[in-house]
């Protein structure tokens, strides 16, 4: 099994902006130097999505040709655009206004250094990309549309580093407008943070969230073949430490949690669905609360799973499968667990009663075990128990706001757990929060964060700023530089801007 490549066959246009007035020979060289400039950057090898470049841009209907042509095409999931030469903004008007791509405006030119000892006037009537940008960023400061800026020579690989996150970002975008996400059953009785409105949603991430019953599960729970649940379990032998009994005396139970994971993936594809929740509260007939299946949805299929009816998560949690597509890494459900406040070593333990996924990163090989659950009213329950590997991360939750959708995220810091945790029969992660555990529990609290987040450590905060972006929603963010009394002001702030600039 492995996730479908999300940038298989998509692509970025690269539109380069002119005009007449500089004469055949000036345009061609335009045409030429572009040229050079896009072959470097998909010669990278950090842009994960094919750039394309696209005739020079030279009027006003020409630039809404080309706007227009980008928003229809389905495989075009992001817009860059570079002025060469000086390219005046009101002939940009009309295409920036139907543009619904998300947008990059590269600041670069061809030279790297200034020829100090040739330089003349037909070289600078060439090179106005300085004053170019300048002109073209006015305009879509006017209009109010929002980009990523991303300024250097394009040989420096910031700059194609830059480019290739926001393009990630775009693919997150992409994914959030074809997003199915299959529910089964409702949110968790009286837990208010995971409800939301499943309206809004479709209208702001593109998401479609949708209930199927419990027993269409358990319906398609009964129809799997033996032969997938077999095959199935040769994956599970292959990849984790399987527990013994599994194998022998508790091989049922292991059919069981297979079947199970069948028969969600069957009927998540037959639905053309991206994420999944459930509830162990609504569970039907069937015999175990799913573990084992929605811990691989986003390590094995790039699906987002959440538990207890929280659909935002899940949401988030494909977005992070997607953007992370091909890095060392991942994404999954997590959730604050218990702090660590011994002074000098303050951490946060994060987990889930079975649903946090391995492809966040793991010390070592997942063990594949059973063991009792006293929720939800089942047999016992396989899951995969780990601890998540020492690296950088962010958590990123997704709360309703009323009037709106709010991000907050924190950048934290995985560490290795400072024991065995060896009576702890579920996967977890220990991590520092920036800029300290007080500190980034209060900002959090204040600003209404989940208990349930998405945990990424494939993609970091740029890439979620970028997102945040594209998507027109407000991100709150906790790093080291971060205050109590700062974070505040800022939430203060925020909240007011996105109220009076609601886009959506």
């Amino acid at each position: 099994m492995a996730m479908e490549n999300p940038f298989e066959g998509k692509e970025i246009w690269f539109g380069v902006g002119s005009q007449d007035l500089y004469g055949e020979e000036a345009l061609r060289q335009v045409a030429q130097q572009t040229g050079e400039i896009v072959d470097f950057l998909n010669n990278t090898g950090k842009i994960p999505a094919k750039i394309v470049l696209k005739p020079t841009l030279k009027s006003s209907d020409g630039v809404k040709a080309f706007m227009t042509e980008a928003s229809a095409n389905p495989n075009v999931i992001g817009v860059i655009t570079w002025c060469h030469t000086f390219s005046p903004a009101k002939m940009w008007i009309r295409g920036l206004e139907v543009l619904t791509k998300p947008l990059l405006q590269l600041a670069t030119q061809h030279h790297k250094e200034i020829p100090w000892e040739t330089i003349d006037m037909d070289f600078m009537n060439l090179n106005q990309a300085a004053h170019g940008d300048r002109e073209f960023g006015y305009m879509v400061s006017r209009l109010g549309i929002p980009r990523k800026i991303v300024v250097g020579h394009y040989t420096d690989p910031e700059v194609a580093e830059k480019v290739g996150t926001w393009a990630r970002a775009c693919a997150g975008w992409n994914a959030s407008q074809n997003m199915k996400v299959m529910r089964w059953g409702d949110n968790m009785r009286n837990v208010a943070v995971t409800e939301g409105d499943k309206t809004e949603a479709e209208r702001v991430f593109g998401a479609s969230i949708n209930t199927w019953a419990v027993n269409e599960l358990v319906a398609a729970y009964d129809k799997v073949k033996d032969d997938q649940v077999k095959a199935l379990i040769e994956d599970y032998k292959a990849k984790y430490d399987v527990a013994p009994e599994l194998l022998d005396s508790r091989y049922d139970e292991l059919f069981i949690a297979a079947k199970e994971e069948c028969a969600m993936v069957n009927m998540m594809r037959e639905n053309g669905c991206t994420a999944g929740v459930d509830n162990f509260e609504d569970l039907g007939a069937l015999p175990q609360l799913p573990g084992v299946g929605p811990q691989r949805f986003p390590s094995e299929y790039g699906w987002g799973f959440s538990a207890e009816g929280d659909w935002k998560t899940a949401v988030l949690v494909r977005i992070g499968a997607v953007m992370g597509y091909g890095l060392e890494g991942g994404a999954s459900l997590m959730e604050d667990y218990s702090y660590n406040f011994t002074a000098g070593n303050e951490l946060d333990m994060g987990s889930h009663m079975l649903e946090v996924s391995p492809s966040i990163g793991t010390i070592a090989k997942p063990k594949l075990a059973i063991y009792p659950l006293g929720i939800g009213g089942k047999s016992d329950p396989v899951r995969l128990v780990f601890s998540g590997k020492p690296g950088d991360a962010v958590v990123v939750s997704m709360a309703d706001e009323r009037e709106r959708f709010r991000l907050l995220m924190d950048e934290v810091s995985i560490v290795e757990p400072q024991g065995s945790l060896k009576n702890l029969p579920c996967a977890r992660a220990v991590w520092k929060p920036k800029p300290d555990l007080k500190t980034a529990v209060q900002c959090w609290i204040a600003a209404g964060g989940s208990h349930h987040t998405c945990m990424t450590t494939s993609v970091g905060r740029e890439a979620w700023e970028d997102f945040a972006r594209i998507a027109g929603v407000e991100l709150a963010v906790i790093d080291e530089n971060t205050t109590a009394r700062q974070f505040e002001k800022e939430l203060q702030l925020s909240e007011m801007y996105h109220r009076l600039n609601n886009r959506h």
